[in-house]
Formats: structure tokens, C-alpha cells, sequence
């Protein structure tokens, strides 16, 4: 009899333990990232710390972070795992993958960070409501505001936009600037890089053709930005981006928005969802303060003369 009330017992602690584990682990979201590049990493740090002073960190919930480095094959691979272990909810850092997980994940809120232009990237309907299931924080900063901020600092006529064709985020920043030809009197010379080793060719070539280069949200501009910084300095062309990191790794000058804010932003829609509300009842925003920050070793390095009323506006410096 002793020894069936110990087996009943052992039994009964091993339910228990097993029900505290589930229990620990009440959620379970998969964080999808684009690639290693550091405002994703930015990005991936916000939303998991405002998930975690919202009472959402481990092991309240389980959270599983995978990258598809870049290569929309893993991105799909990803995605579909994450459908498969039916999570409930994934976040989605960087306009490809969210493009990605939109498309392969349609019952599970869908949560993205640092996408340019949800609304041209056809993951949402609408800035209001995406009209399914998906919601979170845009990266979009004004391109008037760069191309006016550009002109200020020097007499701009003719600017390279480097982009890669098939990466969402990147075409559309193209035709944004495309769009304002008109509006500052400059060209517009869209430079499709395609592959890391065509960057060098290409680019010496066209630091001879403008007097500026903007630099979009391609993952190979990313990649390649110091062969592009380098390059472009030599040959005192300004370089210019609306993202804060390209500008801390060495563009110019840039108009953007702190990406690690970015992600708490999009951790604040996250809460709302894991509290019950639905993801098409939730407005995507993007990040409202503005900041316009100058690298100044590269500043020293291409002998910029940087305007002393230009000066008065920056709001942060890369010394």
C-alpha cells in the first residue's frame, strides 16, 4: 500500500510540475528579423523591453528570435515554422520580412517593426487599420525633410539614390525621391546594386556624375556601406540617409528616427494584442520625433565644410 500512495504521489508532483512549466509560459511569440544589420537589432532590443516592463518578458512568455539573413527563402522557412508551432503572435523586423510574414501568416497577429510604407508595401489597407492581421510601428521619415536638409548644407543639383530592386522598403524610398525632383530643382539618378561586389564599380563611376548620394534601406547598401562611405568621401560627395544607423556607420549627415523607440512603439501595439485587442483595430504609426544627426569623422575625413547655421539644427553628433 506504501508503495502505490508513493507512485500516486510521484505522479502527482510530476502533473504539477508540468502544469507550472505550461503555466510559466503563457505565451509564445516568434520574433522573424530580416537580417543581423544593427537597427533591426535596435529594433528587436525595444520591443522585447517594453514587453518586458509590461509584465510580457520570460518566462511569462517564450520567445523564439530567428534571422533569415537577408535570404527571402529562409524568411518564407521561417515564417511557415512559426505558423506550424501556432504561436500567438510573431513580430516582424524589416519591411521584407514583414512582407513575408503577411503573406504567409494570416490567423496570427502579425506585429512589424521598422517597415517603411506598410499602405506601398501591400502588408496593410490602410495607416488607420490594416484590415486584417497585422499592425505595428513604421521607420518613414519625410524625404522633403532630407532633400531640404541636403540643400541647406550644400548646393545639391544632382543625387544618386542607391537601391535594390525586389526589396520593398528600398523601391519605394526610390520613387519617394523620384516624386521631389521637381520640388527642389535636383536629378534623381537611380542606382540599382543587385550584388556586394558590383558596389565598387558602380560607385566610382558615379561619384563623378552628382554631389550627393542618398542611401536607402537596401540591405546591400548595408552591407557594403564602408566601401561606399570610402569611396564617396574621396571623392568629397556627400552622403546622406533616413536611417540612424547608416549615419552612425558613416553616412554624413541624415534625417531619421531611433530605431530602438521604433521598437518600443511597435512593443506598445504588442501589449494591446496580448490583452485582447485585435491587430485591425490598432493604427500603425510611425515615430514622430525627428532627428537630424552629422557624422563628423566622416565630415573630417572628406574635408566638409559644414555651415555654421546648418550646425545650429543638428540635434545629435557622431564624434
Amino acid at each position: 500500500m506504501k508503495i502505490k500512495w508513493a507512485v500516486i504521489l510521484i505522479l502527482l508532483v510530476s502533473m504539477m510540475n508540468i502544469l507550472s512549466v505550461e503555466a510559466k509560459a503563457e505565451k509564445r511569440i516568434g520574433i522573424l528579423l530580416w537580417n543581423e544589420q544593427p537597427r533591426y537589432a535596435e529594433n528587436k532590443k525595444g520591443v522585447m523591453d517594453y514587453l518586458k516592463q509590461q509584465g510580457y518578458g520570460e518566462p511569462t512568455v517564450k520567445y523564439t528570435v530567428e534571422s533569415a539573413n537577408g535570404n527571402k527563402l529562409k524568411a518564407v522557412e521561417i515564417a511557415r515554422k512559426f505558423l506550424a508551432d501556432k504561436m500567438d503572435m510573431v513580430i516582424s523586423i524589416g519591411t521584407s520580412a514583414t512582407v513575408i510574414a503577411s503573406n504567409e501568416i494570416k490567423d496570427i497577429p502579425v506585429v512589424f517593426v521598422m517597415v517603411w510604407d506598410p499602405v506601398e508595401s501591400k502588408i496593410a489597407n490602410d495607416w488607420k487599420s490594416s484590415g486584417n492581421n497585422t499592425t505595428g510601428a513604421s521607420s518613414k521619415t519625410p524625404t522633403a525633410k532630407l532633400l531640404s536638409t541636403l540643400k541647406e548644407f550644400a548646393d545639391v543639383k544632382r543625387i544618386a539614390v542607391l537601391y535594390t530592386q525586389g526589396e520593398r522598403n528600398s523601391e519605394i524610398q526610390l520613387k519617394e525621391f523620384e516624386a521631389e525632383q521637381g520640388n527642389f530643382k535636383i536629378k534623381i539618378i537611380p542606382v540599382p546594386l543587385s550584388s556586394k561586389e558590383m558596389v565598387q564599380p558602380v560607385l566610382s563611376d558615379v561619384v563623378t556624375k552628382v554631389e550627393a548620394i542618398c542611401l536607402t534601406g537596401s540591405s546591400i547598401v548595408g552591407d557594403s556601406l564602408p566601401v561606399i562611405i570610402d569611396i564617396a568621401a574621396k571623392a568629397k560627395v556627400i552622403t546622406a540617409s533616413q536611417s540612424e544607423d547608416l549615419v552612425e556607420r558613416g553616412a554624413l549627415l541624415g534625417i531619421t528616427v531611433d530605431a530602438y523607440s521604433v521598437g518600443r512603439l511597435a512593443g506598445e501595439k504588442a501589449v494591446k494584442i496580448l490583452k485582447g485587442a485585435k491587430p485591425s483595430s490598432i493604427p500603425i504609426e510611425p515615430l514622430k520625433k525627428l532627428d537630424l544627426i552629422i557624422n563628423m569623422k566622416t565630415a573630417k575625413a572628406g574635408q566638409f565644410n559644414i555651415p555654421n547655421d546648418f550646425m545650429k539644427k543638428v540635434t545629435r553628433t557622431i564624434e
